[in-house]
């Protein structure tokens, strides 16, 4: 469970001030797939960023399963969003020398986790994306479409109790960007992940459960969709 209560983040001091965030509050659930839509610049990555702990607040709080994430120190933040989250961004920052796998397993060796481990959880993400037969390409090899799916593999491949994805397929095409939404929902319904995923694409935010809208740093609407959630075991 994310809550978020209250939440300000505010850039810079005085007549400079930009209030990027004012206020915001709301809930994830286990195994809710929310959408964040509405203009450039309106608060959404923002939002995104401080849920997951990437950014600091100004004020209010965001609890993961019950943790002030503010409260942990920087040490224990990073190793709880290497731990416990996957993020998937719309620039893929895949290392150009390594190959597929090697980009995947990279995470779980900066944790110290043994490389025989590391490579068979690498491989084993590779393959529910639908990639083990492009395991050692470079990206320099990969179409877009699959450099997102070696994204997606390397945001899975800790096992995450949430994914952060920001515009995850503003660079892809409709056919890939169909395939990529197919993963998210097979992840999401499969093994329970959570997902909060930051678009400007009607089609993506439909398959989500929840629709939250933005405009200046403010939560203006929000909507349930059709599709049924899944129970959290």
């Amino acid at each position: 469970m994310i809550e978020v209560q209250k939440l300000w983040k505010v850039y810079g001091k005085g007549d400079t001030a930009v209030e990027a965030l004012r206020e915001v509050s709301l809930t994830v659930a286990p195994g809710e797939m929310i959408a964040v839509m509405g203009p450039s610049g309106c608060g959404k990555t923002t939002l995104l960023n401080c849920m997951s702990g990437i950014d600091t607040v100004t004020s209010g709080t965001v609890r993961f399963d019950g943790q002030d994430v503010q409260m942990m120190h920087e040490v224990q933040r990073d190793r709880w969003r290497a731990e416990q989250m996957g993020f998937v961004f719309q620039t893929y920052n895949l290392i150009p020398v390594l190959s597929a796998v090697e980009n995947v397993e990279l995470p779980l060796l900066t944790q110290g986790m043994p490389v025989k481990i590391a490579r068979k959880r690498a491989e084993e993400a590779l393959t529910r994306v639908g990639l083990q037969e492009r395991a050692h390409h470079r990206p320099s090899e990969l179409s877009g479409g699959q450099h997102q799916r070696v994204a997606l593999a390397r945001a899975i491949v800790n096992r995450p109790h949430v994914i952060w994805a920001d515009e995850p397929t503003g660079a892809l095409d409709r056919v890939t960007t169909e395939l990529v939404l197919d993963l998210f929902d097979h992840l999401n319904r499969v093994d329970g992940i959570s997902f909060v995923i930051v678009t400007h694409n009607p089609e993506v935010a439909e398959r989500a459960h929840r629709v939250i809208y933005m405009d200046s740093g403010q939560i203006v609407q929000e909507r349930v969709t059709k599709r049924e959630r899944r129970e959290p075991r």
